[in-house]
């Protein structure tokens, strides 16, 4: 139960709030209002209605003061309470009010008042801020949350503009750069908490993993790069000529794990056969990616996000009794990566290389030997995609190779390269095995991540980034398209209190009274 001078504590912090809600319900009422557009009483309900909520936000906090200063010397008068005692073991016996601080919200900025209890030679405790679960920082957890959710879908300028025009003049650029690197400092911790959705054992467990460069500024670039930048000699002084490089990127790795219920195919529903299909049957389903988790990082290496999939994929097959299917576009370090890190945890995959990228090899092939917008090249192409999707790779780099010695020596880059692809990939292209056991047979999926979470975002024009705000954003786009960013902040939340309050106290952080 509350005390008996509750009643009168509130009626005069919430006398502000009740004088601005009797003044906002005089000019609705006047006459004047009347001859408004509706327009313009939406901007007087929202400017109004904003400072409104900051006046209630800011009673609330200001009777909270007052309950805590009186229940504290209630307590010393009373002598019911040696103090706080604080992680360090020492007790704070000494009362001090009136201590202030700022807090920055959705609604404007806010007072908080509350009573710091002291020591000679250790820092100050504040209970009140605990039991409030105040940041570290000025900005409130909405608006840092807010931050996020405009920061990770435009630039931040764009992610100033929108916060400030919901919220006010209440954070500055630099910190909402700063805000959105501590939003995302939970994220692993979060993942390796949570235990994924089982599936059955028929279920294809499908893993794929690319990279994509990011501009960075120049202090964010790995070793290797920065040497290449500072050596860098370019030929023209306006623009870089045919295969320089402006050596400002920085990879960054992307991993996808999802689930796929096998969709068996035959080659003619993936490549038409030359002359088109004949018939009314349409083509057989692809398998189509269930519950998608994304997860990337420019700070760490291919290695560590590789890791980090198998991680997530082990939870999702701890058994492993599910067939698993990673899909690759034939980098050759990836594939000692991922081929490296199967065998060190004992789990049998099965590599496949993205049929796409077999195509675009073939096309090139095509142009050695055909001349450009030949319509045959089209069906040469068809007859050997066809033959490598039943299982005839073999066959398809005699027959190249046949063609090859035929052909002139200037125009057989495209065809040479082809064959090379092909007899490096040779055991990553059983296309035959993989529709049958209805797999999937291209990276779509990461590519598509590739473009959602870093083209669309980090290829901003000008935008040049450091490592800091690049990982974290990199971070919490790859949240958000998991759709877990509410839970998430929650349990950010949680870690945060833990951090910055429980920590700090021995045995609690309430007041014995």
């Amino acid at each position: 139960m509350q005390a008996p001078y509750d009643t009168s504590l509130a009626a005069d912090v919430f006398a502000e709030a009740k004088n601005t809600f009797n003044w906002l319900i005089g000019q609705l009422t006047d006459a004047a209002s009347g001859m408004l557009t509706h327009d313009r009483l939406e901007e007087t309900i929202v400017e109004q209605g904003r400072e409104l909520q900051r006046q209630l936000l800011q009673a609330h906090l200001d009777l909270r003061a007052l309950r805590e200063r009186q229940q504290a010397h209630h307590a010393r008068q009373n002598a019911t309470t040696a103090g706080v005692t604080g992680s360090d073991g020492v007790s704070r016996t000494r009362l001090e009010t009136g201590h202030h601080r700022l807090l920055a919200t959705l609604i404007g900025t806010v007072t908080v008042t509350r009573c710091a209890w002291r020591a000679p030679g250790v820092h100050n405790l504040y209970p009140a801020d605990a039991a409030l679960s105040l940041p570290a920082v000025r900005h409130s957890a909405g608006l840092a949350k807010l931050a996020v959710i405009e920061t990770v879908r435009g630039s931040f300028d764009a992610a100033h503009a929108a916060v400030t025009a919901r919220c006010g003049n209440v954070i500055g650029k630099r910190q909402i750069e700063q805000a959105i690197v501590q939003a995302a400092v939970d994220v692993d911790a979060f993942y390796a908490a949570r235990t994924p959705l089982p599936s059955t054992a028929c279920t294809v467990l499908a893993i794929s993993v690319d990279g994509k460069g990011i501009a960075m500024r120049p202090e964010a670039l790995r070793p290797a790069t920065a040497k290449a930048a500072a050596r860098a000699r370019a030929t023209f002084r306006t623009r870089l000529a045919a295969g320089e490089k402006p050596a400002r990127k920085r990879m960054a790795t992307l991993g996808v794990v999802y689930d796929v219920e096998p969709a068996p195919r035959r080659p003619h529903d993936v490549i038409a056969v030359p002359g088109g299909r004949a018939g009314q049957r349409p083509p057989r389903a692809r398998p189509s990616a269930m519950r998608k988790w994304l997860c990337g990082s420019i700070s760490t290496g291919p290695a560590a996000v590789i890791a980090k999939v198998f991680d997530h994929a082990e939870d999702r097959d701890p058994g492993h009794v599910r067939p698993w299917v990673v899909l690759v576009d034939g980098a050759r370090h990836q594939l000692d990566l991922i081929t490296a890190e199967a065998a060190r945890r004992g789990i049998g995959v099965h590599i496949v290389i993205d049929f796409v990228h077999v195509l675009e090899k073939l096309w090139a092939a095509a142009w050695s030997l055909h001349i450009p917008a030949a319509p045959a090249a089209e069906d040469w192409v068809a007859v050997h995609a066809l033959a490598l999707l039943a299982g005839h790779t073999g066959h398809v780099i005699t027959a190249l190779s046949g063609q090859a010695a035929t052909t002139a020596a200037h125009r057989r880059d495209g065809i040479d390269a082809c064959i090379r692809y092909l007899t490096n990939n040779l055991e990553h292209l059983r296309y035959d095995q993989a529709l049958d056991a209805g797999w999937p047979i291209a990276t779509g999926v990461i590519e598509g991540a590739c473009r959602h979470l870093i083209a669309d975002r980090f290829d901003l024009a000008g935008a040049r980034w450091g490592l800091a705000g690049a990982e974290a954003v990199l971070k919490l786009r790859a949240l958000i398209a998991n759709g877990d960013l509410d839970e998430y902040w929650r349990f950010h939340l949680a870690r945060q209190h833990e951090r910055v309050h429980q920590s700090g106290y021995q045995d609690g952080y309430s007041l014995t009274a």
